[in-house]
């Protein structure tokens, strides 16, 4: 896979540069990074890929990531000289049972088109506003077992309103799933480095991704009252958004804690977060670390062969630069410099999805970094 960064979209330079590629390529595909604010500038691009006969999936993000930091204009485009396995499915607005079936059906095909035998690693993009994304994780996994490993991440608008965000030459849809089925060597590493606090909650009421009542209580009055214990804030609804994403929930998993950052609230004392809720689950409340203290680049740095004078393709949680603010951009750096890539690409994302080294189930996170290396050309 190569990376090529358009700070302008410009139909003449993509033209021209997409007919020297598509010469020197076999079965040429593309998978397109495009960032909110040129979203009105799709038609232009699927026409430039229709026009060639080049398969064309991509998915809208809230900001593009290259090494000089978050971009607002512009387009990537991670090039496949040998077209990977992959697939666009829409309507997943059934149940999570029903969705996932869509999902693994369309991978069942996808596979079936491959010529290695080794468990593939399945790449997803997700609509941010699927609110039951890991209630169909599990049953994907449910059904597809260990014949995948589960990276991922969700596009979408960082207002989190309904917006189509997923597409093809030809299609722009809300509420569906790309898949890309990348080879068993491709390597992923996914960390938040978020530590976790003393105190232990039950979500004892929820609905999807809203958290109605917390130890029998509304959701935000104990939410006000643990983060007054543990850390001394009076949080109330005016000064609401200016803690929640340096607070989040930790939602305890059998194997991991995964962060659920609260991104509204209803006057009734519900809460809403990026990410489902279980009913009964245990929570605990997080604190976003300080850039010094966080050990997340160390632990992807670690967990990926040295990248020297190769790309690196990264996806960085929109949470999380709400939480860093301006040293968001300084871990980026880190992140280039500590794995020795040569350069860095990707995008914001609003929520991530990793698979657990031990048993292989897939996690769906918030304020995660995923990072992907190895991709073949």
């Amino acid at each position: 896979m190569i990376p090529h960064y358009f700070p302008e979209i410009q139909q003449p330079a993509i033209a021209t540069w997409l007919d020297a590629w598509q010469q020197n390529t076999l079965s040429p595909a593309v998978f397109a990074l495009l960032p909110e604010a040129e979203k009105d500038q799709l038609p232009l691009i699927q026409g430039l890929f229709s026009e060639r006969g080049i398969r064309l999936l991509g998915a809208i993000f809230p900001a593009l990531l290259t090494e000089a930091g978050f971009q607002t204009s512009g387009v990537i485009f991670l090039c496949f000289a040998q077209a990977p396995a992959c697939f666009l499915v829409d309507a997943l607005t059934t149940s999570s049972h029903d969705a996932a079936k869509k999902i693994a059906v369309a991978v069942e095909s996808a596979l079936s088109h491959r010529s290695s035998a080794a468990p593939p690693k399945l790449f997803l993009v997700f609509d941010s506003m699927q609110a039951d994304l890991g209630s169909i994780l599990v049953n994907l996994f449910d059904q597809l077992q260990q014949g995948v490993s589960y990276q991922g991440v969700n596009a979408g608008s960082e207002s989190f309103q309904p917006m189509p965000c997923l597409f093809d030459h030809q299609r722009l849809l809300s509420h569906g799933a790309i898949g890309l089925l990348l080879d068993a060597d491709a390597e992923f590493a996914v960390e938040h480095g978020y530590p976790v606090s003393n105190s232990l909650m039950r979500a004892s009421s929820t609905q999807g991704n809203r958290i109605d009542k917390i130890n029998g209580e509304p959701a935000m009055a104990e939410y006000q009252r643990v983060i007054a214990v543990e850390f001394g804030i009076a949080l109330n609804p005016e000064n609401f958004y200016d803690y929640a994403v340096h607070y989040p929930f930790g939602l305890i998993s059998a194997l991991d804690v995964l962060v659920r950052i609260p991104v509204a609230f209803n006057d009734d004392g519900s809460i809403f977060c990026v990410g489902e809720i279980p009913p009964n689950s245990m929570l605990r409340l997080l604190k976003a670390p300080a850039l010094a203290n966080s050990l997340c680049v160390d632990k992807l740095a670690a967990g990926l062969s040295p990248m020297t004078g190769k790309p690196l393709l990264a996806f960085y949680c929109a949470g999380r630069r709400m939480h860093f603010g301006t040293d968001a951009t300084l871990e980026v750096r880190a992140l280039a410099k500590q794995s020795g890539c040569d350069a860095i690409y990707g995008a914001l994302s609003l929520g991530e999805i990793s698979t657990d080294s031990r048993f292989g189930l897939p996690w769906f996170h918030n304020a995660a970094v995923v990072c992907i290396g190895k991709v073949r050309e």
